[in-house]
């Protein structure tokens, strides 16, 4: 195909036109041929490339500061609008205007590369007026639901595609440790599983097809919910066993998803700017986690490695040779070309590292489409704000409320004696929507369209008159209960942290104490991008339901409220009881990490599950799966027993059996507990028999090494469960080095070692390995003299195929 047909079409010239005509045709190069495999288009294009076109490509610019001339002039790789950076007007229209405006300028240089762009829609797009905004990640975090946070990946790509954006600064896979930090909105939760299994967004904005697909960022990478004291941009100081325990399996976990790009953290890990960290981002996730796509800086992060203002070629220099592949320089781009080309000319920058990003920039262009479709797919843009795409937000606002405290006041009743609202919050698209809405550090009022959480009310109990009062003007004991929608102000990054309190303000405080004097029960409704310390106001509220940020369908909150759907969420953080406690991790809070009630009345004890079923795995190992039990007082654990002797204790409703003897049949029971220790009976004993000689191996493993010479090593072993149907609940892996190697640090697992055995056992959040599926872990070690590999492997007692 003529690479020159796209500029024809923008320009729309007689003389053009005449071109087509006038001209021979000219046969298409390799890389314009779609039919040939990704590598060789990029390898035909990079051949054909000069050292100006590929530092362009490793350039993004920021809209307001470059026209569409200078892409074309300066062979510009990316273009991305910043937080509230938006066209005029804020349409989809003046979106893809202005998008295809830029593109055309790509498409106008000799080789016709098109541009990406980039944007950070990081819960829907939320620069676009009249978008879908969804729950910020804390919300999507405490709804434990992957699949419906993989469906707001989706509904998220198909407004992006839309308005002619490529590119989505999304998902943050951090692991907020510390709630005063200003970003814990942004994280999905406190443990490392939650972003790991919330990870499954990437799928839905990369796994489209055609035009919708958008590439997705992890970020930030990494540690950057780390920081002592939860300072953004600060110093993550802590030792490198706990960096890849906690905060590197959600990078892993995007990597295996083939996350399109990463974009590194602000942050430093004990005094190191990450921006900076050749170990971290070149020998640790390009080379020991595999990842193949591009790695992007954040906004003038190159910058901050030495700490002056703006960029030095030093600075330049340390970012791109530490395997930084696109540099985001808004403003000083020029400069930073100009520098960039300087340091490969004068051979402090080798020219193999510049190739290496611009293959990888240049694989995801081509694996994207780009090449073939380069300008917006405007038929795309119904789906803004679409009924569809709200009614996933509405799913996952009432899906992400976590009920902490209820006397018996909710559900409320949708007919009978009048309700009374107040709080700031309760009729404001602004406040509930937080940060990153339409602006950076987001507003207050109808800043997009949506329904406000006092609307939703309204529309959900017609047969009651509901008053209105932001701050509790009004209220008397004639009215039969009080919602009071209260919580913080709009914040991003910087902004939002809290270095003191982290209460309410006097103003929430107040409308608070109006209605507690009324007499009338009161329900809290927390609008809030963390914990919030209310601990003092606890005992006068009948009922307490965290709402995070739930977006633009706050209507979703009134679904909770009026009984439409039970809450089902559960914490993604652990609440404290006051702010000193921070960080609290997993400790001893008002409410526990995990923690959510639903709307029961007495439940009495469980009863027994049902369904119970056991099947062999192979010779040595069974799963045991069951129906969950009803009844009891939520959360339901399971005790596990064979011949009345209890193996475990589980709050699943699986449990993997190992250790059994080839050959032999064993019964087993199964018993439910509630949260007050109440027992039920016990299920109908369940058999398993398990086949007897050689077992036949049901998991394959692959191993690696990173040979850092001295004697160090990594290693990373893929486990794949290969069963066609049974997944493994729970596994040990075990080999055997066959040299001197000795395992120092592990991750993903919980490693040991005696002598030259070695054994790796999952982790809570990786216990289960579904049929086909695969888990990756990873580790550290020494030797000396040779490094030979283990070539066998057992899992659960199993053998295992080693490819």
């Amino acid at each position: 195909m003529r690479r020159w047909k796209p500029l024809l079409a923008a320009t729309g010239t007689l003389i053009a036109a005449t071109l087509v005509f006038a001209e021979p045709a000219r046969a298409a190069a390799p890389y314009e041929d779609p039919s040939l495999p990704v590598a060789t288009r990029v390898e035909d294009l990079l051949g054909r490339m000069g050292l100006d076109e590929k530092i362009g490509q490793m350039t993004q610019a920021e809209r307001a500061s470059i026209s569409a001339a200078e892409v074309t002039q300066y062979r510009i790789g990316s273009v991305l609008s910043g937080g509230g950076s938006a066209p005029s007007p804020n349409t989809p229209t003046g979106w893809a205007d202005m998008v295809d405006g830029f593109q055309r300028g790509a498409l106008a240089t000799p080789l016709h590369i098109p541009m990406v762009y980039g944007s950070d829609a990081v819960h829907g797009h939320n620069n676009l007026y009249g978008a879908t905004i969804f729950p910020h990640n804390i919300g999507l975090g405490a709804t434990r639901d992957p699949a419906l946070v993989q469906q707001v990946g989706r509904a998220t790509a198909e407004e992006v595609a839309g308005s002619g954006v490529d590119w989505t600064f999304s998902p943050c896979l951090c692991v907020a440790r510390n709630d005063r930090w200003g970003r814990t909105y942004e994280s999905f939760g406190e443990r490392p599983e939650l972003p790991v299994s919330m990870a499954s967004i990437i799928d839905g904005y990369q796994g489209g097809s055609g035009t919708s697909r958008i590439i997705a960022t992890a970020k930030h990478y990494v540690g950057d919910g780390g920081t002592t004291g939860g300072v953004d941009q600060g110093d993550t100081q802590i030792s490198e066993a706990e960096l890849r325990a906690v905060h590197l399996p959600p990078f892993q976990e995007a990597v295996r998803r083939d996350v399109g790009s990463v974009m590194v953290s602000y942050s430093s890990w004990n005094g190191q700017k990450l921006h900076g960290s050749e170990y971290l981002i070149t020998t640790v996730l390009k080379g020991e986690l595999g990842f193949k796509g591009f790695v992007v800086s954040d906004w003038n992060g190159i910058d901050q490695i030495e700490g002056g203002t703006g960029f030095t070629a030093s600075e330049v220099r340390r970012a791109v040779n530490a395997g930084i592949d696109m540099v985001m320089v808004p403003t000083a781009w020029k400069s930073f070309i100009a520098t960039l080309k300087a340091e490969v000319q004068a051979g402090r920058v080798p020219m193999t590292r510049i190739d290496d990003a611009n293959r990888r920039i240049l694989t995801k262009k081509f694996e994207y489409g780009l090449f073939e479709h380069p300008l917006a797919d405007r038929g795309l843009a119904a789906t803004v704000g679409s009924a569809a795409h709200r009614a996933v937000a509405r799913q996952a606002v009432r899906e992400s409320q976590v009920l902490l405290k209820n006397t018996g006041v909710l559900p409320l009743a949708k007919t009978g004696g009048k309700l009374f609202v107040a709080g700031r919050h309760a009729d404001d698209i602004g406040r509930q929507s937080g940060g990153w809405t339409i602006s950076w550090q987001g507003g207050t009022g109808p800043v997009t369209p949506g329904t406000t959480i006092l609307q939703g009310i309204r529309a959900a109990a017609p047969g009651r008159t509901v008053t209105y009062s932001a701050g509790g003007a009004g209220i008397d004991a004639s009215y039969a209960a009080a919602i009071a929608v209260v919580g913080e102000s709009p914040y991003a990054e910087g902004q939002g942290d809290r270095p003191g309190s982290l209460g309410l303000d006097a103003t929430d405080l107040q409308t608070l104490a109006t209605l507690r004097a009324s007499g009338v029960p009161v329900v809290a409704v927390l609008v809030s991008g963390r914990p919030l310390d209310i601990t003092t106001q606890l005992p006068d509220l009948s009922a307490l339901l965290a709402a995070w940020l739930p977006g633009t369908e706050g209507a979703g909150v009134a679904d909770v409220l009026f009984g439409d759907f039970a809450p089902t969420g559960k914490l993604p953080v652990t609440w404290p009881r006051s702010a000193d406690q921070e960080p609290v991790n997993d400790g001893e809070g008002l409410f526990p990490f995990g923690y959510g009630l639903t709307y029961t009345t007495d439940p009495g004890a469980p009863g027994a599950p049902t369904g119970v079923t056991a099947s062999a795995v192979n010779a040595t190992s069974a799963t045991l799966s069951w129906t969950a039990a009803t009844g009891g007082t939520a959360p339901l654990s399971y005790r596990v027993a064979r011949t009345g002797t209890v193996l475990a204790t589980v709050t699943g409703t699986t449990y993997a059996l190992t250790g059994l003897t080839p050959g032999t049949t064993t019964s087993y029971t199964v018993t439910a507990v509630d949260a007050t220790g109440a027992a039920g009976p016990a299920s109908a004993p369940v058999s398993v028999t398990t086949p007897g000689g050689t077992d036949t191996a049901t998991c394959q493993v692959t191993y690696g090494v990173n040979d850092w010479g001295g004697g160090g090593f990594g290693g990373s072993v893929t486990i794949r469960n290969t069963h066609p149907a049974a997944a493994v609940n729970g596994w040990t892996l075990a080999f055997t080095f066959p040299g001197t190697q000795r395992v120092t640090q592990g991750w993903s697992a919980v490693w040991s070692q005696t002598g030259a055995s070695v054994t790796a056992r999952n982790e809570s959040w990786n216990a289960a390995i579904p049929p086909n599926g695969t888990v990756s872990i990873g580790f550290n070690g020494t030797y000396t003299g040779g490094n030979p590999r283990p070539t066998a492997f057992t899992l659960n007692g199993g053998p295992c195929t080693v490819l």
